[in-house]
């Protein structure tokens, strides 16, 4: 069994989510555990219990059962969260290594 493990710093909304994702080695699935106080991630994570992860890393198909969810329940087009997500299905599955990823926004005016 392996772990990925994901903190996600949203941004201006100040919500923070952790992700908790372990595989099944049996099953082939991960499953997964969610920590957030942002409601429309909460509704998410209520339908997002577990994935396969070969369906989750492309955008093959129907694409990854994260963005069809998040797509229904984040108001934000632009959060993080989903992504988050995905890293963290990802690294508990083996399909990655754990590294941080990172969006730096600014404003500039001329």
């Amino acid at each position: 069994m392996m772990r990925g493990v994901v903190k996600v710093i949203s941004g201006i909304c100040g919500m923070i989510t952790e992700i908790r994702a372990t595989s099944d080695d049996q099953s082939g699935t991960v499953k997964l555990e969610f920590n957030t106080q942002c409601e429309n991630i909460q509704q998410l994570a209520n339908e997002l219990d577990a994935v396969n992860p070969f369906e989750e890393i492309a955008f093959r198909g129907e694409g990854p059962k994260t963005m069809r969810l998040a797509a229904k329940h984040c108001k934000h087009a632009a959060c993080p969260v989903p992504s988050g997500i995905i890293k963290a299905v990802e690294v508990a599955a083996g399909l990655a290594l754990p590294k941080d990823a990172s969006i730096q926004v600014s404003k500039e005016e001329d």
